[in-house]
């Protein structure tokens, strides 16, 4: 049997990727922009095919003749000079890519959203797939992408395309190569570059076991339907002394109020815009920082079997590939 995975040079993709030829009896297809970083596939046994979410032929030779389509590309960035470039592949891309891998008679995908796309509730309890969402409420371009991309994976669906939504929270581990923005985290505190934190939260899982998610969703998930792929709600402070006790070095003991990095946040980013470059914290990530993002994932826990391994061990593995990747170099100041 013949699978598809987009975006199997990135983080998750790649993960997912090494699930598949873990599990066996698959032929494994990965499609890859022309001249991209493929270092996440390296040694893998994998077929890689060049093209473009934004060029349906492209897209149409990648799914022939593959039972299973994994779509875990996607534009992750909390900046955006031209926001306009994130929409058409999160949004655009995922519409051509269904319409491709329906048009080839995959006969289950797996779609690739995030619990960004989600709605939160406002007393601060774990969110579910069917917490009420607005897209008003969501904050920046990333976030917005990803809700109007999920909407596109349903109506996919609900149209009879084989659609299964998978909404991972925060994987965490190795081959974070970009790195993500919550590896940006891990190697800033590693490189001594946190002395304070924000009272934030979020929903740890180990990036293995949301490649394992992806698989099962593919087996055991429901047509339309959405599954969070989570474990543990932690918040900052939780998290960078579970780091400080792996590498260890002291975790952060100065909180700050939110108004200080969101305006330092908004500072850098406006002089990003101007004087070209990326900011150090994009305003976008100051403000999610307002909100834990803690999330449920009972339903995939239930319907899929998702394995929740110790977040502890994810993070000291991130920790270790980290700094035998040269992303930290010398010792913590």
């Amino acid at each position: 049997m013949k699978v598809l995975v987009t975006g199997g040079t990135g983080f998750v993709g790649a993960h997912v990727a090494r699930a598949l030829l873990a599990r066996g009896g698959v032929g494994v297809r990965c499609l890859a922009r022309p001249g991209g970083d493929r270092s996440n596939l390296d040694g893998c046994d994998v077929e890689i095919v060049e093209g473009d979410l934004l060029d349906s032929a492209s897209l149409r030779a990648a799914c022939a003749g593959c039972r299973e389509v994994y779509h875990c590309a996607a534009d992750y960035r909390l900046f955006v000079r031209r926001p306009r470039d994130i929409y058409a592949v999160n949004v655009d891309g995922a519409r051509h890519l269904l319409a491709a891998a329906t048009e080839a008679g995959a006969e289950r995908i797996v779609y690739t959203s995030s619990v960004g796309a989600l709605g939160l509730e406002p007393d601060g309890r774990p969110a579910t797939e069917t917490t009420p969402v607005r897209a008003a409420a969501m904050v920046g371009h990333y976030k917005r992408s990803k809700y109007a991309a999920e909407r596109v994976a349903v109506e996919a669906a609900a149209a009879g395309a084989p659609v299964v939504i998978v909404n991972p929270s925060t994987p965490v581990g190795e081959l974070d190569v970009k790195p993500t923005p919550t590896g940006r985290i891990i190697v800033d505190f590693l490189a001594g570059r946190m002395p304070a934190y924000v009272d934030t939260g979020l929903n740890l899982i180990d990036v293995r076991d949301v490649a394992r998610g992806h698989l099962l969703a593919a087996e055991r998930g429901r047509v339309g339907e959405k599954y969070i792929l989570g474990h543990r709600n932690v918040t900052l402070i939780e998290m960078l002394r579970m780091l400080a006790d792996i590498a260890g070095v002291e975790a952060p003991r100065l909180r700050l109020p939110h108004w200080l990095p969101i305006g330092a946040a908004a500072l850098a980013t406006g002089w990003a815009r101007l004087a070209g470059g990326e900011p150090r914290v994009a305003l976008d990530s100051a403000r999610m920082a307002r909100r834990r993002m803690f999330f449920d994932a009972g339903r995939a826990v239930r319907e899929l079997g998702l394995v929740q391994s110790p977040i502890r061990e994810a993070l000291g593995r991130a920790v270790r590939w980290f700094g035998e990747n040269g992303y930290v170099r010398g010792p913590r100041r």
